[in-house]
């Protein structure tokens, strides 16, 4: 089998991620604590000052409270931060500066497993800030609703989707400094268009064309309606569009990582 060959094949799953995800929780728990809040510390600051200071102006978008449209779209914002710093600054940190990945590529592990587990661990770390601030949120009486059960399964695949996006820029990173232009010229803009605090409706028509496919917009659409005590219009295809982007990033940033390391 030549060099592309097997830097391009599909990825490998198997159960040896296990032991990875769990390492990683580990550590984690070291500074859980400290580290679920700085996650949420953002958001919550956010929906304080916009949620009652601007929403005190605007009282309310489409009959919705403002502070609830905001608390709605921040929890996934939140999500897609989480997943987002776990997979880049944390897992950089493992691959490149403590060279963990390579010293896991010392046992039985492939290369796959690691990227896999990295992947999972993002996504069950933005899960946990995603209903820590959900708990907020039910102090505050917003998602009091048999519908919200429904959310902690969605924050996992986005917090999956934005791992596997972070992950193609961890593989393709020289340093920390290439991730300030992930966050400025990709999440960022995206926060912005996705519907986080004002509707898309408001924008000019091309730009809710590419709001349309944004992995954020498919995440709002799916978590506000269901804090709100109602039911996705589109729920299939809010749902195939985060599971699509999952997939392929995922696929991108295994093969990139193999491209990285493999060589």
């Amino acid at each position: 089998m030549n060099m592309n060959t097997l830097i391009y094949r599909p990825p490998g799953f198997s159960l040896r991620f296990i032991p990875v995800w769990r390492r990683n929780l580990l550590v984690w728990r070291k500074l859980a604590v400290a580290s679920v809040i700085g996650n949420i510390a953002e958001p919550l600051i956010t929906l304080v000052a916009f949620g009652y200071g601007l929403g005190s102006m605007l009282q309310n978008i489409n009959g919705i409270p403002y502070i609830e449209f905001l608390a709605s779209g921040s929890i996934c914002l939140s999500v897609m931060m989480a997943s987002s710093f776990e997979a880049l600054y944390s897992a950089f940190s493992r691959m490149h500066v403590q060279k963990t990945w390579e010293s896991l590529l010392n046992t039985p592990l492939e290369l796959d497993d690691i990227v896999l587990a990295e992947m999972l661990w993002a996504a069950s770390k933005s899960m946990i800030s995603g209903l820590a601030i959900l708990l907020v949120l039910f102090g505050l009486g917003i998602g009091l609703h048999t519908s919200t059960l429904l959310v902690p399964p969605l924050l996992f695949l986005i917090g999956m989707c934005f791992a596997s996006i972070a992950l193609i820029v961890n593989a393709i990173a020289k340093a920390y400094d290439f991730f300030t232009y992930y966050f400025t010229l990709i999440l960022t803009p995206m926060t912005f268009l996705s519907g986080v605090y004002y509707p898309v409706t408001q924008m000019p028509a091309w730009l809710q064309a590419i709001a349309e496919y944004l992995p954020l917009s498919a995440a709002v659409n799916l978590v506000r309606p269901l804090l709100l005590g109602q039911y996705p219009e589109h729920p299939l295809r809010n749902v195939m569009l985060l599971t699509s982007y999952c997939v392929l990033a995922f696929y991108l940033a295994t093969a990139l990582t193999r491209r990285r390391l493999l060589k």
